[in-house]
């Protein structure tokens, strides 16, 4: 389970976050949304040990990520793309990161098959399209067989064949008892993959719940999000 309790984050005298609380559940998939500086990065960033927060706890099945004994097999991430240098090879960039986290060799194929790569292993980086680069930053987020995925953007860059499966995956990896946060700007994709959805505005989690209950009393749940989102932004 990803839990976020009363999270605050200030940079100097903004306050980028404000008691944000939420959680994200096994077996279920979790949308995580809001506008642009919302406060999603900063709490995705916290959740995964990459900064610090300014009061309140996020925590990896009860544990801050810094504190995991294996964290890529506990909970695989995807945040800004691929994450490797441009100059090295996608077989090379898993290889170095199963190596360092203690995952067997034999993950790195089993990955790139999984993404639709297995043929581009031997190609650099920086000769990958967005979509390649979008795989092949899933591709290091399943790389340790985590049992938590949280991903930002996951299908940005890929085309309509690769969205399909990309929700495929992330249907399958909830419903085999994983938990899944994932943040995202396509209301039409997030509407039909997720079980659950955290609305965030402002720094303020605005709406939560079942995606049922969240849309209630609108035609979609872009309608929702319009709604909420502008009524929270006009009152700050």
């Amino acid at each position: 389970m990803l839990s976020i309790t009363g999270l605050a984050k200030r940079h100097g005298p903004h306050q980028v976050l404000h008691d944000v609380t939420f959680h994200a559940l096994p077996g279920r998939v979790t949308a995580f949304l809001g506008p642009n500086g919302a406060g999603k990065s900063s709490t995705l960033r916290i959740l995964l040990g990459l900064d610090r927060a300014t009061a309140g706890t996020a925590l990896v099945d009860g544990r801050p990520y810094r504190a995991l004994r294996d964290p890529l097999r506990t909970v695989g991430s995807m945040l800004d793309g691929p994450g490797a240098h441009r100059s090295r090879t996608a077989r090379n960039h898993l290889s170095w990161v199963a190596r360092a986290a203690g995952v067997p060799q034999r993950r790195v194929d089993e990955v790139l098959a999984q993404v639709g790569l297995a043929g581009a292993g031997r190609t650099r980086v920086g000769r990958f399209s967005l979509g390649m680069g979008q795989r092949l930053g899933l591709a290091t987020a399943l790389l340790g067989e985590p049992r938590a995925l949280v991903l930002d953007e996951p299908v940005n860059g890929l085309d309509p064949e690769g969205i399909r499966w990309i929700r495929g995956l992330l249907r399958g990896h909830a419903d085999a008892g994983g938990t899944v946060l994932l943040s995202s700007h396509l209301m039409g994709e997030v509407a039909g993959v997720a079980d659950d959805v955290v609305l965030l505005a402002g720094g303020r989690v605005v709406a939560a719940g079942l995606l049922t209950d969240v849309t209630a009393g609108h035609a979609s749940l872009e309608d929702a999000f319009f709604a909420l989102t502008t009524t929270t932004e006009a009152t700050r």
